[in-house]
């Protein structure tokens, strides 16, 4: 039901009903900032790239199937993020960076205040990076292997895959940070 409401809002939206981009930012504006960020490591990059891609997708006004807002959007981020990263990667040197300031309120930070989810991101920051992005669409944003295939350009057995021997490799990295099936 939420992939029709999806599609609807953005239909109605790209039709010129500019209360309809509200709904869909506050469902996917947090989430999408978080998965930008584990592209770019920072989070105004990644805010920025999450109102780029809200920005693209509605001046590209592409006509969804149902269940295709979500990974349509995620893709777009994905590729802004990658195309983001060459730029910096030609363009910024280390002294350049910027020092945060100590009073700013973070959207990780909401996210990350129980221990568990903190142990669990240290841990997907520790496993390949084709392993955390397909744990991360699959499991925390909840899509489906082809919704997170068509994010990442892969099929549903690539997927499957990835899923599998991302577990695997998550399992004794939990372990060690004292995260267990049993602590639910």
């Amino acid at each position: 039901m939420r992939y029709i409401e999806d599609e609807l809002l953005f239909e109605r939206l790209v039709a010129g009903d500019q209360g309809c981009l509200r709904p869909l930012m506050e469902r996917y504006g947090d989430a999408l900032t978080l998965y930008v960020n584990g592209y770019v490591h920072d989070i105004d990059a990644a805010e920025d790239i999450m109102i780029e891609a809200f920005s693209r997708m509605l001046a590209r006004r592409p006509r969804l199937h149902a269940g295709g807002f979500k990974p349509y959007l995620y893709k777009m981020a994905r590729n802004l993020a990658l195309g983001h990263l060459r730029i910096r990667g030609r363009f910024m040197a280390l002294d350049e960076v910027g020092v945060e300031p100590e009073d700013a309120v973070r959207v990780e930070d909401d996210v990350l205040r129980d221990e568990r989810a903190r142990a669990l991101y240290r841990c997907l920051d520790r496993i390949s990076p084709d392993y955390r992005e397909a744990l991360y669409l699959v499991y925390i944003e909840g899509m489906s292997y082809d919704e997170a295939g068509a994010v990442m350009r892969k099929t549903r057995k690539q997927m499957d895959n990835l899923v599998q021997r991302g577990k695997r490799a998550m399992r004794p990295l939990l372990a060690k940070e004292g995260v267990t099936n049993e602590d639910d």
